[in-house]
């Protein structure tokens, strides 16, 4: 049973600079001669941490962690405008050439992993290899399935205080009454949705594990921004046409992909997997019988593990 690699510290901080506001924070460590690999954190917003690091041999990789626009250490956080999948995909292209990299290989959860294809579609030439956990695949029914036509029959004490987090005449449609919560005047409401949001989140990700008890009692303005940004995105349709993701596969044959998922997994259903499967059908498939959505668990971290030293074998 394998486990995360050391910890490790960054030998190197820097921002990307954009045409923009945004300065995109990023940080390297392992070796800076080894295979060069990009960690894609999920949300949109949540941001990398030091454990992500830990996914990868240090002797063999090079490890770029990116707080996508608006996340973690980027600057302004939160910030909405001039924040598209576009925006993110064209950061990353950036970073790549400033950095001097050849081709990297992607590794990504949940958005990270819709990121990861999406980038890999425009640019297929650029990537060695992809690692997708969890697959978010941005499509409608995802969001459906998460927001109340799925999920909703799993938990369905959480979501009755997602559902009463937004004011009665405007239920008929949870998705615009949460964003019209969001986006109003009336801070309460709008800290209100945040708290509920983010517990909502939390419950479907956790499973068993969340406990509510331990959710912040007081809604911080970077926890309003956290959550105006997964919406922002979400209304948006994650800025890409529906099924746009699975049409573009074509594009990534070439490429090696290992595809790893949690049957227990919540927030993105198996399904998304499977289908993902079933158009990268060159791709290396594992489902996880014990496991959800986050990659937590020692059967998730060794699967993990094993994808990235096997990469670094045949990179």
């Amino acid at each position: 049973m394998k486990t995360l690699y050391p910890e490790i510290s960054p030998y190197t901080t820097f921002f990307l600079e954009s045409n923009s506001n945004h300065r995109v924070y990023i940080e390297e460590s392992g070796n800076p001669d080894g295979i060069a690999v990009i960690f894609l954190h999920g949300g949109p917003c949540s941001g990398t941490k030091p454990d992500h690091r830990r996914f990868f041999n240090p002797k063999l990789y090079r490890i770029i962690l990116m707080d996508q626009r608006g996340s973690g250490l980027s600057q302004p956080f939160g910030e909405l405008q001039h924040n598209t999948t576009q925006d993110l995909i064209n950061d990353m292209e950036q970073l790549r050439q400033q950095l001097s990299i050849d081709t990297w290989l992607l590794f990504g959860g949940s958005w990270g992993a819709a990121l990861a294809l999406l980038y890999a579609q425009q640019y297929p030439n650029k990537v060695a290899a992809m690692i997708l956990r969890g697959v978010f695949l941005a499509r409608r029914e995802d969001l459906t399935w998460f927001l109340q036509e799925g999920a909703n029959r799993i938990y369905p004490e959480q979501w009755q205080k997602l559902h009463d987090s937004v004011p009665e005449s405007l239920r008929d449609n949870l998705f615009q009454g949460l964003c019209a919560g969001l986006w109003g005047e009336d801070q309460l409401a709008q800290r209100r949705v945040a708290k509920e949001w983010s517990a909502w989140g939390a419950q479907v990700s956790l499973g068993n594990d969340f406990q509510p008890d331990k959710m912040p009692e007081h809604v911080t303005e970077k926890m309003v921004k956290q959550v105006m940004m997964e919406l922002h995105y979400a209304k948006h349709d994650y800025f890409i046409r529906e099924n746009q993701i699975l049409e573009n596969c074509h594009l990534l044959q070439a490429i090696p992909t290992i595809i790893i998922h949690g049957r227990y997994d919540l927030v993105c259903p198996l399904e998304a997997a499977a289908t993902l499967h079933k158009a990268l059908p060159h791709a290396e498939y594992t489902v996880l019988p014990n496991s959800g959505h986050i990659a937590k668990g020692d059967e998730m971290i060794n699967v993990l593990i094993n994808a990235t030293d096997k990469m670094a074998e045949q990179l």
